[in-house]
């Protein structure tokens, strides 16, 4: 990651404030400055990141430095966007002979502007994925659902991502919110955490308070392997939660046979300074057969899987799961770069409910945020609420 940004971002803060040969004196050493200063905020992020990941600074100082970090690179994102439509007008400019308007289009001042309107939307973001999330009750219309589950509520934590910033009195708002809106079950699809346990365990206790009719059920995400996979899972159950490591369980509902089921993370296999070895994984690999052999051989009538990485859903589609859940993406983070960012890297899925074959995909926008890119503009935080519904 340090590799790559100690590449990319030189080359883009050129590219932002070109051109500097056809420059002379003042100006040419003034966008050189300013190609320099580019350089060093682009890299700090990735530099914040190489910290997490060999435990050079405590945590609790890095999250909270990894939020102007996603400020920085948020900005940076929204500056790559404008200097190619900016160099594409160029480019027809000059082309077309109209030489007048070319040189515009390079003057400081155009440059100078975007950067501040970047940076003040970034600003934007980073107060909207600080803002603990709302509760947003939502039906939802699935295939082959047994009478004695219409109506089920579910509601749906994903990507809390507790932390020093996500902390303890942003999780007891998460809680309180999600109490006041007295669903049936509670889910916990993935990355519930940030950072070491030791250090972390205050930020996740208010969840032990989280209580539903129907149980409250959580999967592993990719952060709590990245975290220290062990220590955060002994840590979970001692809150009271019900883990679903490649695990089914039969809930009776009304006579009906509701299968909850939850697999580990692709992800598997990545070592973490936090683990008990280092240099060991901890963990376990996703498998969605086990999970579905078991839903089969239990005779139930209605299969939910709890995988944190919807990039998978075609698959686990085709092994008898009825309504798949998943977090991850946190909905995509910024509307109308979602789907040129996240919807590639996730097989097309961003967020809310998706039709595959006979299976319903649901992924949520998430309660909170990773610390590394907390900016969030026109995608804001929820928790969602949804109501099973039979397809007519």
């Amino acid at each position: 990651m340090v590799s790559t940004a100690s590449f990319v971002i030189p080359l883009l803060a050129l590219w932002i404030w070109w051109p500097i040969s056809s420059l002379t004196g003042t100006s040419r050493l003034a966008r050189l400055l300013a190609a320099l200063v580019t350089t060093a905020l682009g890299i700090f992020p990735a530099l914040l990141l190489y910290a997490v990941q060999t435990n050079a600074l405590p945590y609790s100082l890095i999250a909270q430095l990894q939020v102007p970090g996603g400020w920085v690179l948020a900005t940076l994102l929204m500056l790559a966007v404008f200097v190619v439509l900016r160099d594409l007008l160029w480019l027809l400019a000059a082309l077309s002979g109209r030489q007048g308007v070319a040189q515009l289009i390079h003057i400081p001042a155009i440059t100078v502007g975007a950067l501040v309107v970047a940076g003040g939307l970034s600003a934007i973001g980073v107060f909207n994925a600080l803002q603990p999330p709302r509760v947003i009750e939502q039906p939802l219309v699935v295939r082959h659902l047994p009478p004695a589950l219409e109506g089920l509520r579910i509601a749906v934590l994903a990507d809390i991502h507790a932390s020093p910033v996500n902390d303890a009195r942003y999780v007891k708002t998460i809680v309180d919110r999600t109490m006041g809106a007295a669903p049936d079950l509670i889910v916990l699809p993935g990355d519930l955490v940030d950072g070491d346990a030791a250090s972390g365990r205050a930020h996740v206790a208010p969840l032990a308070r989280l209580s539903a009719r129907y149980g409250v059920w959580a999967a592993p995400g990719n952060h709590e392997y990245y975290s220290g996979y062990n220590s955060w899972m002994a840590e979970f159950r001692s809150l009271g939660l019900n883990l679903l490591e490649n695990r089914m369980q039969v809930i009776n509902i009304k006579g009906s046979k509701l299968a909850l089921s939850g697999i580990g993370d692709p992800v598997y296999g990545r070592t973490s300074p936090n683990n008990a070895n280092p240099n060991v994984p901890e963990g376990i690999p996703p498998d969605v057969d086990a999970v579905a052999k078991q839903a089969r051989k239990a005779g139930a009538q209605f299969h939910i899987l709890l995988a944190h990485q919807p990039k998978f859903a075609r698959l686990n589609a085709t092994k008898g799961v009825n309504l798949q859940i998943s977090g991850h993406t946190h909905g995509g983070l910024i509307a109308g770069l979602d789907q040129w960012v996240v919807a590639p890297v996730n097989n097309g899925f961003v967020r809310g409910e998706y039709e595959i074959g006979n299976m319903k995909l649901f992924v949520s926008s998430g309660a909170g945020l990773w610390a590394g890119f907390a900016v969030r503009l026109g995608v804001l935080p929820r928790i969602e609420v949804l109501t099973l519904t039979a397809e007519k």
